[in-house]
């Protein structure tokens, strides 16, 4: 089978970095399903790995974790999906990735595709999908709007809103919780773009956070969803929350004065939405429920998809290209690459 891999870990630039190879098919087995790969999207944790881990052994890494497919084949105990059923999902870290025109994946990371959009607006989803459901309602715990009992309104400031996750997170707090959204972007592009995807305020990160909110009269933050910078953001965060508020973070701050969480009682939280398929959780599928219900939202025209970009077929040219412009971070919602070249 096509697939793109590297065996030498190194800035985007270096050679061979991303490389078209060819390896063997692989067999499902247990409850793993094997996905003919036809759509896949590029995140943060591609770049991530790639500039930092090299194989362990000579054979090459391959990246991807979002994909969309058609199940070809399924292991002797796998029961929720059937042969020609398309799916979505964002797979396991630890496990080759969605670079491949086939993958194995464990069918309890995995939906059905929403059926009203296409495949490359449903590989846009997965990974961001996960990470923000288990950011708002396992970390934040901030509760679904049909059983809200606070006394005083949610006000859930999300920071680094464009992106993909932020750009996610804002439509599932509108659509299912009682918060008040505050988003940050700092470039007219991307403040029209959590504009549209239904922010209650949007304000620059580039300038200060708590005069911007202050000036907004809504009250105290009760809930952060800090997605990048967070370091850079923290006396803010304690400045603008509520006695007894949340953070919850994504990213990976070299350091963190949590001391100064203290005299407000503030929780912090991190996100990973690995950490179910690493340690083979007991509960590993609450992310195949969680993304079927993504997918009910989506065919009901309640969220939508957060593709901005396709940068043409799937192989290493263009998987240097996307993995380029994430770098870069000016990147607006998803960028997404689909069918191999025949």
């Amino acid at each position: 089978m096509k697939a793109i891999g590297y065996k030498t870990a190194g800035p985007i630039d270096a050679a061979n970095t991303l490389e078209d190879i060819e390896l063997d098919k692989p067999t499902a087995t247990g409850r793993d399903i094997l996905v003919k790969v036809s759509a896949i999207a590029v995140n943060p944790v591609d770049f991530k790995i790639r500039q930092n881990v090299s194989p362990t052994d000579d054979e090459f890494k391959v990246l991807g974790w979002d994909a969309v497919g058609e199940v070809v084949a399924t292991g002797e105990e796998a029961h929720l999906f059937n042969h020609g059923d398309k799916v979505y999902y964002a797979g396991d870290l630890t496990r080759p990735g969605s670079n491949a025109e086939y993958q194995l994946v464990d069918e309890r990371l995995v939906a059905k595709k929403p059926a009203s959009i296409s495949d490359a607006e449903a590989a846009a989803m997965p990974l961001t999908s996960i990470t923000a459901w288990e950011l708002l309602f396992e970390r934040l715990a901030i509760p679904r709007s049909s059983n809200s009992k606070a006394t005083w309104p949610d006000v859930l400031l999300v920071v680094g809103a464009s992106g993909g996750v932020g750009s996610i997170l804002i439509q599932y707090a509108k659509a299912l919780t009682n918060a008040v959204v505050i988003a940050t972007a700092s470039r007219p592009s991307t403040q029209k773009w959590v504009k549209e995807l239904g922010a209650d305020f949007v304000i620059d990160h580039s300038q200060s956070l708590v005069e911007q909110i202050n000036a907004l009269e809504i009250g105290p933050v009760t809930h952060v969803a800090s997605l990048t910078h967070t370091n850079s953001y923290l006396e803010a965060y304690v400045d603008v929350l509520k006695p007894m508020g949340k953070i919850a973070l994504i990213d990976d701050p070299e350091t963190l004065d949590v001391k100064k969480l203290k005299a407000k009682s503030i929780s912090l939280h991190w996100e990973f939405m690995f950490t179910r398929s690493m340690f083979s959780t007991d509960d590993m599928i609450v992310q195949h429920q969680l993304l079927t219900e993504t997918a009910e939202l989506i065919d009901q025209g309640i969220i939508k998809s957060t593709l901005n970009q396709t940068m043409g077929s799937i192989n290493a040219h263009n998987l240097r290209e996307a993995h380029r412009l994430l770098e870069s971070g000016k990147a607006i919602g998803k960028i997404v690459l689909e069918g191999f070249d025949s």
